[in-house]
């Protein structure tokens, strides 16, 4: 049994990863901004209120996670605006580096008292962030942003692979 922590857990990607690891027996911490009746359905363990954006957040999620290890975290929380040349928002470009670039990363850091040698981390990305595959333009922030998680996941992995803690980009 291996106890996960998955950001962005109320729906979609994150909210079946919730199921299909609860199954299987793990310890689920499920963390978002507001659960939702699905995720409350699943009887695992839910830290509402947490914004992977916002320091104060942070802070209550670490309170809410108190000092037991982790085995797993998956940074999964994110969002995506469309953009185009011509109609580009940055509020909502800024946003989502808030959300998909900075918000991992502020997680991770906070949460690295919690993670020991055999730790993973798990970094749900897009291929969208891959600046050789990207032979449709548009999408300014998201692509932006998940080629910013890509390079924080690179670093990541380098700054913790003498701690044992292995770092996974993920594209679903």
């Amino acid at each position: 049994m291996k106890k996960i922590l998955i950001t962005g857990a109320n729906r979609g990607i994150g909210l079946e990863l919730c199921r299909q690891l609860a199954n299987r027996g793990d310890e689920v911490i499920a963390v978002c901004r507001e659960a939702g009746k699905q995720l409350n359905a699943l009887n695992l363990r839910a830290v509402e209120g947490v914004d992977v954006s916002a320091a104060d957040s942070i802070r209550v999620l670490q309170k809410e996670t108190g000092i037991e290890g982790l085995d797993w975290l998956i940074n999964n929380a994110g969002i995506l605006s469309v953009e185009s040349l011509g109609s580009l928002d940055y509020e909502a470009m800024e946003r989502q580096f808030a959300v998909n670039a900075l918000g991992p990363l502020r997680v991770t850091e906070a949460l690295l008292p919690r993670l020991g040698p055999g730790s993973k981390i798990g970094i749900v990305t897009s291929r969208m962030g891959s600046v050789e595959d990207n032979t449709s333009g548009g999408y300014y922030g998201y692509r932006m942003s998940k080629a910013a998680v890509n390079m924080a996941g690179m670093s990541l992995a380098q700054d913790l692979k003498e701690r044992r803690i292995a770092v996974a980009l993920l594209h679903p």
